[in-house]
């Protein structure tokens, strides 16, 4: 009886063995494809994973990157939709669904999704950008000033917030201003070409 016990033991030990490692395999093999540029043969690696009976969320939203960086947009929102459905709580998620939105084009929605994440994490980096993408798209030139300034309140070191807000001084007929935060910039990235581009046009007017 107990060397029954025992060689069971053994083989449910390596059955567990094997079934983690090709788990591991296919992750690695993921990464490894992504990191190849390889974006539809990564989600293919872990597309099982989301289609079990109790679906990965980390897989799900992997998948949704994954159809973003290979240009299914719309299948990377709907990855993103079902990780939201299986945790309505998770930024990730949301802060991923804004990627295929704004590829889309779909200002509005993004716009959206961004304040959604904004109301839980209100100074939330990538939601700010994202959202300062939707306005500057929607022209919304006073709204933007206003988003840029508060961000770059923040995040003073950050080039490409001090962008949006020259952006938005620029388009408001604001020159001074705009060649001011432009001048910042051009300190945080020596050579910036639109920066170059405006500073040398205003001097000339």
């Amino acid at each position: 009886m107990k060397n029954i016990t025992l060689k069971l033991s053994i083989l449910f030990f390596s059955l567990s063995t094997i079934t983690t490692s090709l788990l591991a395999n296919d992750w690695a093999d993921s990464f490894r494809l992504e990191s190849e540029n390889k974006y539809f043969e990564a989600a293919k690696a872990i597309e099982k994973y989301t289609k079990t009976k109790v679906v990965s969320e980390f897989a799900v939203i992997r998948h949704g990157w994954l159809n973003y960086l290979v240009g299914n947009y719309n299948s990377s929102i709907e990855d993103y939709l079902s990780a939201l459905r299986i945790n309505p709580n998770s930024l990730d998620a949301r802060l991923g669904l804004l990627l295929p939105l704004l590829a889309q084009t779909r200002w509005r929605e993004a716009a959206l999704h961004a304040k959604k994440v904004l109301d839980v994490a209100p100074w939330q980096y990538h939601a700010h950008i994202r959202l300062m993408i939707a306005e500057e798209a929607q022209l919304q030139w006073s709204a933007l000033e206003k988003h840029a300034s508060a961000v770059v309140e923040r995040y003073p070191s950050d080039a490409t917030a001090q962008v949006y807000l020259a952006r938005a001084y620029a388009s408001l007929g604001k020159k001074e201003p705009a060649i001011l935060i432009y001048r910042k910039v051009l300190q945080m990235v020596p050579g910036h070409i639109e920066v170059t581009r405006y500073l040398s046009i205003a001097d000339a007017l």
